[in-house]
């Protein structure tokens, strides 16, 4: 199967690059060929280098498999992980395959390693319909 790749990313609230910025969502751009990926990172992160607060990254995501599976967290105001920290808005990532929800759940506890505060979890799309049922 080929990859697809998309770039995603914009303006974030600070430079640890996990909550965007109150107003903002996040861009994606594609689905690309991995050297169109890059070259559109490259044009965009050109474009707001003079912006410490803006990053995109490149995202793979199979084609095809076994989509489903979301990335979800933030940072909490406790370490039971139950309420949202205020000004913090629930993150949800995805759906992807498992691969790359893994990855992306890598990516993001790496960034907020430092953090006490801040959890993400991997969920399958039929833990996001209870969750949401129950929300």
């Amino acid at each position: 199967m080929s990859r697809k790749y998309y770039v995603v990313g914009g303006e974030y609230a600070d430079t640890s690059f996990t909550t965007l910025a109150p107003g903002q969502v996040e861009e994606c751009f594609g689905p690309f060929a991995e050297r169109e990926a890059h070259e559109c990172w490259r044009a965009l992160t050109g474009k707001t280098v003079d912006n410490a607060m803006v990053r995109y990254f490149l995202r793979a995501e199979e084609g095809g498999g076994d989509g489903g599976w979301y990335v979800v967290g933030g940072e909490y105001t406790g370490t039971d992980f139950t309420t949202i920290a205020p000004g913090r808005s629930l993150e949800v990532r995805g759906p992807f395959d498992r691969a790359t929800a893994l990855a992306t759940w890598r990516e993001l506890t790496g960034r907020t390693v430092d953090s006490a505060l801040t959890r993400y979890d991997l969920c399958s799309e039929a833990e996001m319909t209870r969750r949401h049922a129950a929300g």
